[in-house]
């Protein structure tokens, strides 16, 4: 069975840095692109950033200069380093894969998703 889980997620003051991972099982993900989306109360799932198999990035232009996307394909597992967080940060953040296309930013071709980690920025 395919897991996704999240973790790293919590409550930080504005300005502040969290990592999350997620760590994949039950199949490996190497070979297919990766990513991060949020959703805050309310609001529709949006996009974080992506990262394909062989490492190129994409992110959100809300995000890029505070978030860095990354993997480990040996571990199986995704990252997703936040820092000078804002209290708009505020959301339940997933990790998703999409095995339908070779890219994409879109939550409706991710396949695979996480349970979600709550990420609380206090200001």
């Amino acid at each position: 069975q395919v897991q996704l889980v999240e973790s790293g997620g919590g409550l930080v003051q504005a300005g502040g840095s969290l990592r999350l991972s997620c760590a994949a099982s039950g199949r490996t993900f190497s070979s297919h692109t990766m990513g991060w989306f949020r959703q805050a109360p309310g609001k529709e799932r949006e996009f974080v950033a992506t990262i394909t198999s062989g490492g190129f990035t994409n992110y959100a232009d809300s995000l890029k200069g505070r978030f860095t996307i990354s993997r480990d394909n040996a571990k199986n597992t995704m990252y997703l380093q936040m820092n000078s967080l804002k209290p708009e940060d505020t959301a339940v953040y997933y990790c998703a894969v999409t095995t339908r296309v070779l890219w994409t930013d879109l939550p409706r071709y991710y396949d695979y998703w996480g349970q979600g980690t709550q990420v609380t920025v206090s200001s």
